[in-house]
């Protein structure tokens, strides 16, 4: 990845989600939370760093006590397709007896949100929750729901607010799909919760193989 290419796939990508329907769904899952967790303190565990930006707008929105840390297990790198997973930062015994909530970038097939959690309540957490600020829609089992979700989207490779394209655009305040569907991706518009509204300018109608930590 290059300058020069970065901003080419930019350019080439297609606005799924603007900034201020981002925050929206922000927003709305802040509120779930302080519904449902005020009274726990929970440990709050961000999953990097997919969850670098979610979980840094994320904390500011909750109104009760917390405790902080992080896991880093990657599954995608640079590449467009799934790969292997690597724990580099795993749960410790931290978690024991403690409410944890999981925050994540994105629901997608499920496998590393799965094996965070696992690894969570074997090291004697009281329960596990998680967050994340979307979910993708592929029609395919997924071995993990989360609790707490910002929107959904549609079954392609999408990029910004914390979600990489080849390494790059993490930063953007929005979210984007390539227009090359070259993972076989399908080409529907983002779903968002009812309480969100989106993209009125359209006219559209919006356990498998668990990883253990390497020694």
């Amino acid at each position: 990845m290059n300058l020069r290419h970065a901003r080419e796939i930019l350019q080439q990508a297609e606005l799924l989600v603007p900034p201020e329907q981002v925050q929206a769904a922000l927003h709305k899952v802040a509120r779930e939370i302080n519904d449902s967790l005020s009274d726990t303190y929970p440990l709050v565990l961000a999953v990097m760093g997919g969850a670098v930006v979610f979980s840094g707008q994320l904390l500011p929105l909750l109104d009760f006590p917390l405790d902080f840390d992080y896991v880093h297990v990657s599954r995608y790198g640079d590449a467009r397709q799934g790969g292997a997973m690597r724990w580099k930062v795993s749960p410790d015994e931290s978690v024991k007896n403690r409410v944890v909530l999981l925050v994540d970038d994105i629901l997608d097939e499920g496998h590393t949100l799965a094996a965070v959690q696992q690894q969570v309540m074997s090291l004697g957490a009281q329960r596990c929750y998680s967050a994340v600020f979307a979910d993708k829609l592929h029609g395919r089992v997924k071995p993990v729901q989360a609790n707490f979700v910002g929107l959904h989207l549609p079954d392609r490779f999408v990029f910004g607010y914390g979600m990489d394209i080849e390494g790059a655009w993490r930063n953007l305040p929005a979210i984007y799909a390539v227009k090359t569907q070259d993972a076989g991706c399908g080409i529907q518009e983002a779903a968002i919760p009812e309480d969100i509204h989106v993209f009125p300018e359209q006219g559209e109608n919006p356990e498998s193989r668990i990883l253990s930590p390497e020694s």
